[in-house]
């Protein structure tokens, strides 16, 4: 029975996702709280799926340990707490008496409260607070059966919910109830409603009782903290009081859940690489994530003249002006130096990144993203916009397509999300992003963006010159046999992006001197005078040459229509090396 309650529970969180997203304005009006709670209950749900524990305290254990492993975002973190208290109070208990449920839920409701730092009233922790209490008073007034209990404490807990409107400031202008809140009464309701009844529904919405409630519309707002960032921390003996300190003057929002070998750490800062190198002195940190909720909250306000958002990944070097202009989502990549671990662009800077890549002590590796990191914002982006385009790093290079295209046809809006493989990199990748958040600001649909990508993929090279080899061999990009041919020819390979999407030798510049003025002219015989170009030039460390390159391409060629220059990612850079100079060219037509 407590499986199928917590079961029925987690679908209706799940099923009332995009509604929980679209109300959410406490702490951040970033539009998130549905799908991190989806997400954080989803893990359960996929653990109580693997033969799960018929002793009841097992089984808490095994669903507190789940929720900390998926939790996501404040509120998720919080309910991850609440379960670690049920676990913590009848882990040793095979089964469950109504007194023993009473204090699990006690437990649960401290716990919830102790993991934030700086609690509010009028949010999920008093409406669970109100749920708790309400079971023990009823308890104490006579009410001992256990479905009874749950559906007259579920109805305080709807009170509860409507008078969140009234308490915080933000929800009273807002005109809408604590979107965490409202999760957790969704997902009582359904827990009592299997207990009553035995019912199991896989899509289930239960705001029955819930006042109405209008969309949420607030404003941007200037944050203080811009990136919400999350880690796991693991260890022999972790002591939760010093990481708060530690961490408390970093930034805001901060919770933290779990026992003394997990935590879960949710906090919003200026800067998540600091976050997570306080986090490494206590633990061993893994899974971190850098959410931009400045760019949460811009989407949502774009949603109605934009009903198409375009997400891309961090191998495309975007620059920076665009990106905020266009509202495109990017999703980092990992860099991997030794047993370091970066978030690509948000927690290793590009100037950090091509020093530890000269230094040369632990050669980089990257991985995709993994596909849980897409699926959150996928869902959170399907809540606000009518279509998601997602534009990929070449699927011939990297797992990155592989990841995007697996987490949208789970995600629960996956028939509203399209996957494209650019068979492009870095610049080209990006040129070919540019062009569909463009088309999406000007109100174009997800299948006119994606009829006209299909149009200019082709129409967008990318072609890359390197200092040395050496960095693209040791990558793998470059066969091992290359590097002592061209030193003894004294040529400088070219790589490039082929029709395929594969990316290999492209062309021979003839000596190793003077290879910027020879590369514009190379680049230069691949534009045609009759035809219109935009050009994206990205580089590693060489803004110098780079802006050497973009003067003599301008010069020569005045049928360009766009130059951009910016810093290179780690994506391409961990094979290109310090002094990497990149460049996309992208044929223009009457269409575009």
């Amino acid at each position: 029975m407590l499986i199928g309650a917590f079961l029925n529970g987690i679908h209706a969180v799940a099923a009332s996702a995009e509604h929980l997203d679209r109300i959410n304005v406490f702490p951040v009006a970033d539009g998130d709280t549905g799908t991190n709670l989806a997400m954080t209950l989803l893990a359960v749900d996929a653990r109580l799926r693997q033969s799960p524990p018929r002793h009841a305290g097992q089984l808490l254990t095994r669903i507190a340990d789940a929720s900390l492993d998926g939790a996501r975002g404040n509120s998720g973190a919080i309910v991850a707490n609440l379960l670690q208290g049920l676990a913590d109070s009848s882990g040793a208990l095979a089964s469950l008496t109504v007194e023993n449920w009473i204090a699990a839920v006690s437990t649960g409701a401290t716990y919830a409260r102790q993991a934030v730092s700086a609690p509010r009233d009028g949010t999920i922790l008093s409406v669970l607070d109100r749920f708790a209490a309400a079971q023990a008073r009823r308890y104490a007034s006579g009410v001992s059966e256990l479905a009874p209990l749950l559906r007259q404490s579920v109805d305080e807990a709807y009170e509860a919910l409507a008078a969140t409107q009234h308490e915080l400031s933000e929800l009273r202008q807002a005109g809408v109830v604590d979107a965490g809140a409202a999760g957790l009464v969704g997902f009582l309701d359904a827990f009592t409603r299997h207990i009553e009844t035995g019912e199991l529904r896989e899509s289930h919405v239960s705001f029955d009782n819930a006042p109405t409630e209008p969309e949420a519309s607030t404003d941007v707002t200037t944050l203080t903290h811009r990136w919400c960032t999350e880690c796991l921390i693991t260890g022999p003996s972790l002591d939760q009081r010093r990481l708060r300190e530690d961490l408390a003057a970093l930034g805001s929002s901060l919770v933290i859940a779990g026992s003394h070998q997990k935590l879960r750490v949710h906090i919003h800062v200026s800067d998540p690489a600091s976050a997570f190198e306080v986090a490494s002195r206590h633990g061993e940190v893994s899974g971190q994530k850098a959410d931009d909720m400045h760019r949460q909250q811009v989407s949502t306000q774009h949603a109605a003249r934009r009903p198409v958002a375009i997400v891309t990944d961090s191998a495309a070097d975007l620059p920076a002006e665009e990106t905020e202009r266009l509202d495109i989502h990017v999703v980092p990549l990992r860099l991997h130096f030794g047993q370091e671990s970066f978030l690509d662009r948000i927690s290793l800077s590009h100037e950090d990144f091509y020093q530890r890549l000269a230094a040369g002590t632990d050669p980089p590796k990257t991985s995709q993203p993994p596909p849980g990191d897409f699926r959150r914002l996928f869902d959170i982006l399907a809540s606000h916009h009518q279509s998601v385009v997602s534009i990929h790093l070449t699927s011939r290079a990297s797992g990155t397509w592989q990841s995007a295209d697996s987490a949208a046809t789970r995600a629960a809006a996956s028939a509203r999300i399209t996957v494209v493989d650019s068979l492009n990199a870095s610049a080209g990748q990006a040129l070919l992003v540019l062009h569909a958040a463009e088309l999406a600001a000007s109100g174009q649909d997800a299948e006119t963006i994606t009829n006209a990508l299909a149009r200019m993929i082709p129409r967008t090279k990318t072609y890359a010159c390197c200092q040395t080899l050496d960095y693209a061999v040791r990558g793998g990009r470059v066969p091992g046999w290359v590097l002592p041919v061209v030193r003894r020819l004294h040529v400088s390979p070219l790589l490039a992006t082929r029709p395929d999407g594969r990316i290999g030798l492209g062309g021979v510049l003839w000596g190793t001197r003077r290879l910027t003025e020879k590369f514009a002219v190379f680049l230069g015989r691949r534009l045609n005078p009759a035809k219109r170009y935009r050009l994206l030039i990205a580089h590693g460390a060489a803004e110098q040459a780079s802006a050497q390159l973009e003067a003599q391409l301008r010069r020569a060629h005045d049928n360009i229509e766009t130059i951009w220059r910016v810093p290179t990612g780690a994506a391409l850079g961990v094979h290109g090396g310090p002094g990497f100079l990149v460049v996309g060219i992208q044929e223009r037509s009457d269409e575009t």
